[in-house]
């Protein structure tokens, strides 16, 4: 008789076959649940009803464009917004500030800023306001308005020369636009 404890293992056969298997079960539950998510992700497909109603709606915007663009001739999107004060709204788009920095003097900005007053708006103070803001661009360096912050930051100087200069009648300050250049 043989010790068992001297004698060789016999091979084992049977772990290469299960081996395969599991990376054959793994493989097929892998497929299975990308195929239920992807179906659960994908977008459904539209009906003939739905395709219709969105083709009609693409063409109706074409059709508007068309006419704007031949109907339209010389009007520009800065008339879009009236530059004149309407008792209705209340809002006043000042004219755009166009002024080098203080440093790097070679950069230019240019912003477009609109005023909500409170009550009637003042057209003779939205020009002083105006006036005041194109003073202050001018002693503004780069460094102070790079980045995310250095916007806010700028963006909350504006508002609060606008605030003291409108004593409070102005209630919010809009950036239409903001380039550097």
């Amino acid at each position: 008789m043989e010790d068992p404890d001297t004698a060789s293992p016999a091979p084992k056969g049977s772990s290469r076959v299960m081996t395969i298997a599991a990376l054959v079960v793994l493989t097929l539950l892998a497929g299975g649940g990308g195929w239920l998510v992807g179906g659960a992700l994908a977008p459904k497909p539209l009906s003939v009803e739905e395709a219709k109603m969105i083709e009609e709606a693409k063409a109706a915007v074409a059709n508007k464009k068309a006419k704007e663009a031949g109907g339209e001739e010389g009007n520009n999107k800065d008339e879009a917004l009236p530059r004149i004060a309407t008792e209705a709204n209340g809002v006043v788009q000042l004219d755009a500030i166009t002024t080098n920095l203080a440093y790097p003097t070679e950069n230019w900005i240019r912003l477009e800023i609109a005023l909500l007053f409170k009550g009637a708006p003042d057209v003779a103070m939205a020009e002083q306001i105006h006036q005041d803001i194109a003073a202050y661009m001018k002693t503004v360096s780069l460094q102070q308005i790079q980045g995310p912050r250095g916007f806010q930051y700028l963006k909350d100087d504006i508002e609060e020369r606008v605030d003291l200069r409108s004593e409070g009648r102005v209630t919010n300050v809009i950036f239409r636009t903001f380039v550097i250049q």
